[in-house]
């Protein structure tokens, strides 16, 4: 087991639970990315001991993350958005230069590599021209909110595990995210047990099509990761504060995130071998 995935599940956790930050983005962060997508695929390979001695710590500490940080998530974005968000801004960047230097891009993009890398950013930039839907109100649980909910989750996890793109983000879109994280505070388990499972199914499925990618077409994978990552600093930004206060605390807690980055790439980047 690698105990140690469990701080790095409780980070990914707590930004899942963030609209607008994505924890494929912080999985790159953590330079695990490669890794995560290798062992979602190989957990019905003859490897699947070691697979999941990889993901169980990973998933006990974003269940932990989720269940415990959730409504300290929820009070600090309802709170303090703008320096909350400034944080993860921090975070992202703070990571550019370790993935630009992980992926050798002097040495190994083309023009269609940097093309491909546009797209991604413009991809997850246009993100920002989707509107949030109120969210929906259930008075009680009947079967086409069961399938609602279900495609909802399948739909948002299989954007979570993409860089750049959030899977709570596109809850919000649908409507659905406050009937979620609603289940997860109150614990209402016919919900979460619907929800998991569309979440479940979803990362399975699109893990599958970015392994075949990463095994297949690395560089410009990886271009599109980047720019994915890129295009998310669009999103993530809330602009600037009105408050002079408010500013403060945000530039405080975007340095604080950079810096947290760069503990980080130096812990966690300093095996080659990882992405």
């Amino acid at each position: 087991m690698e105990w140690k995935n469990i701080y790095r599940g409780l980070i990914m956790g707590a930004s899942d639970v963030i609209p607008g930050v994505s924890g494929g983005t912080i999985a790159v962060l953590l330079g695990i990315y490669d890794r995560l997508i290798a062992a979602i695929n190989g957990i019905f390979s003859k490897d699947w001991k070691k697979h999941f001695g990889f993901l169980i710590p990973l998933g006990i500490g974003m269940g932990t993350a989720v269940l415990l940080l959730s409504r300290i998530i929820e009070w600090l974005f309802e709170h303090y958005p703008d320096p909350t968000k400034f944080f993860f801004l921090g975070l992202i960047i703070g990571i550019l230069p370790y993935l630009f230097r992980q992926a050798d891009v002097k040495l190994n993009f083309k023009v269609n590599h940097y093309i491909s890398l546009l797209v991604g950013a413009v991809a997850v930039g246009s993100m920002l021209f989707l509107k949030e839907r109120e969210g929906i109100i259930i008075e009680e649980m009947t079967l086409p909110i069961y399938l609602l909910l279900f495609f909802s989750a399948f739909i948002a996890s299989a954007a979570m595990i993409l860089p750049g793109i959030s899977g709570s983000f596109i809850l919000l879109v649908i409507g659905v995210y406050p009937v979620v994280i609603g289940a997860i505070s109150n614990l209402q388990l016919d919900i979460l047990a619907v929800v998991g499972i569309g979440i479940v199914i979803g990362i399975l499925t699109m893990s599958k099509i970015i392994n075949y990618f990463l095994e297949h077409y690395r560089n410009a994978t990886f271009a599109i990761i980047i720019g994915l990552v890129i295009g998310s600093i669009f999103v993530v930004f809330p602009g600037w504060p009105s408050s002079t206060s408010i500013v403060l605390l945000s530039v405080a807690s975007f340095a604080i995130g950079l810096f947290v980055a760069y503990i980080l790439g130096k812990v966690e980047y300093t095996d080659e071998s990882k992405l």
